[in-house]
């Protein structure tokens, strides 16, 4: 699959809400996942640990009030989304957040991810 391939993919599966599904879809074994600096989970490295580190996300929410994903941009290997969020946490109540998200891809899976964001 290509990065435009991917890309649609991605889309598709995380407005399913299947987050889970698409990292053991298309992730690399090998990804490393790249948060805002100082932020919990800052970086962090291989499949299954960026499974865990999404899964405790989604395991903090208590309610997701609205979401949207833009759609992908793709420029050669990398694509970009803005991805907005409001949602209800079980520890630390409600917050709106936006972020852009980058996506290396290469031999049809993604091999990094990194979040842009300010909270």
């Amino acid at each position: 699959m290509n990065t435009w391939g991917v890309a649609k993919k991605w889309k598709e599966m995380c407005e399913k809400g299947k987050n889970l599904e698409c990292i053991n879809e298309l992730y690399a074994e090998n990804v490393v996942s790249k948060e805002m600096p100082g932020m919990p989970g800052e970086v962090v490295t291989g499949k299954q640990n960026v499974w865990n580190k999404s899964k405790e996300w989604i395991d903090s929410v208590e309610n997701i009030h609205a979401s949207s994903i833009s759609n992908p941009l793709v420029a050669g290997n990398f694509f970009t989304a803005k991805m907005d969020f409001d949602c209800t946490f079980k520890k630390g109540g409600r917050q709106k957040m936006e972020e852009v998200c980058v996506y290396e891809v290469k031999d049809g899976k993604i091999t990094s991810e990194q979040y842009f964001y300010t909270m």
